[in-house]
């Protein structure tokens, strides 16, 4: 079967470090080619609760689109997403690209919108594929995040997994945008 360049958001506002990891490791079991942006703290958006964690993973996958997100909700069941008294979110992984999918695919919407919404994604993104064109408006991420106008805080963070820091400390530098 052939690979699939895939492109997945990362976030969590309870227990942070220890649910990003979790949810990290676990797609380490089953994606290849893994490589993470660095990890940016930002301001709730759309909810209210503290702040979040974030960072987009660029992986290669063989599984079928639907499989994948499967999968992936299974990563956010085991860490407490669905449980009925849980408080905030623990584990949140979206499904930003697959391949240069574009369409409804049973109700999971390619591109995800909130790439071009959310600096919290599209920043991430631009930082782990800043001249992949966005399969919808064809131009490079970074070119996207330069000219973006989002109304939203963050800021890079120190984060560690697996012994290696995702956050480069010349980026820690830049503060908050």
């Amino acid at each position: 079967m052939s690979l699939t360049r895939i492109f997945l958001g990362l976030g969590s506002n309870i227990d942070r470090h220890q649910h990003l990891c979790a949810g990290l490791d676990a797609l380490a079991g089953f994606l290849t080619d893994m490589t993470c942006s660095p990890v940016f703290e930002s301001h709730p958006v759309g909810i209210k609760s503290g702040p979040f964690f974030n960072l987009v993973v660029c992986a290669l996958t063989d599984l079928p689109l639907m499989e994948l997100d499967r999968r992936l909700k299974f990563i956010e069941a085991d860490n407490g997403r669905y449980a009925p008294d849980r408080k905030g979110l623990p584990l949140d992984i979206d499904v930003l690209l697959y391949g240069e999918q574009v369409g409804d695919f049973d109700g999971l919407i390619l591109p995800r919108a909130e790439i071009l919404k959310n600096a919290f994604v599209l920043w991430p993104l631009s930082l782990i594929a800043p001249e992949r064109l966005h399969p919808g408006v064809r131009i490079p991420f970074a070119r996207l995040w330069a000219e973006a106008s989002i109304d939203q805080q963050l800021w890079p963070v120190t984060f560690e997994w697996r012994g290696q820091q995702l956050t480069p400390v010349s980026l820690l530098q830049v503060g908050p945008v």
